[in-house]
């Protein structure tokens, strides 16, 4: 990451950012590439993306790397993602916490390969005192499989039913503490929340873009949070503009 200033003239820049990385296989493919290919690209750009937040003074960011779907796919691909997250944090992890960025893990940790489950809790642990950018890694994460954990914690907690509540809810997911995401980008131009942050979506602003992920750059990102500075959030509730004709 470069020493320039860390944020950019956007009205108004979202605190929270989350992102589907899609289309990795389908821009190796296009390329007459292996389908590992493109996620090799798309774990370059992340590097890219990750300065580009920090620049324009977001303060989390929260990366879709692995679904707790993703294990369907075919073998050879599912190991190769594996050896790519682990050469991640082996290359990254050293300028990550030089940089300040925090990493946390949001997912089914113990699903993984014990290998990986080291790297990642020494990652954690390095870097749990930065605080310039929080970076969520959702791997091994599903929303559905989520929300069924914070039911068991509950239960298991024995807290009564009447006590339940949003906020208490909330403190039980993966991302407890963690503000929830102002704006979700998805790259390729799906049209899907694929079992993303369903609890934490509820009022997030959404942005599609028809570009892949490894194609996806700090322009394109500009895009992104110059329209979401330019929408109003109604969290259900009526338009401002709507509510200055009611009073007028």
């Amino acid at each position: 990451m470069s020493d320039t200033p860390t944020t950019v003239p956007i009205e108004r820049v979202p605190q929270h950012v989350a992102m589907i990385m899609d289309g990795n296989g389908r821009w190796a493919i296009q390329r007459g590439l292996p389908r590992l290919a493109g996620h090799k690209a798309g774990t370059e750009n992340l590097r890219r993306v990750i300065r580009s937040t920090v620049e324009f003074g977001v303060k989390y960011l929260t990366i879709y790397a692995f679904s707790t779907e993703n294990w369907g796919r075919p073998p050879e691909e599912v190991k190769g993602l594996m050896l790519i997250l682990q050469d991640v944090i082996d290359r990254e992890l050293s300028e990550l916490n030089k940089e300040g960025v925090q990493l946390r893990h949001i997912g089914r940790l113990e699903g993984l390969d014990p290998r990986i489950q080291k790297k990642v809790l020494k990652a954690i642990e390095l870097t749990k005192n930065n605080d310039r950018l929080i970076l969520n890694v959702a791997f091994n994460y599903g929303g559905r499989d989520e929300i069924v954990c914070a039911i068991q914690k509950i239960i298991k907690d024995g807290i009564p039913a009447e006590d339940i509540t949003d906020a208490l809810v909330s403190k039980y997911m993966f991302t407890a503490n963690v503000p929830d995401p102002d704006l979700i980008i998805r790259t390729s131009g799906e049209l899907r929340v694929s079992n993303f942050l369903i609890w934490q979506a509820a009022y997030s602003e959404w942005y599609i873009t028809p570009t892949f992920w490894p194609d996806f750059d700090k322009e394109e990102y500009r895009h992104a949070l110059e329209s979401f500075a330019h929408r109003d959030r109604r969290y259900g509730k009526v338009a401002s503009s709507e509510l200055q004709e009611t009073n007028a």
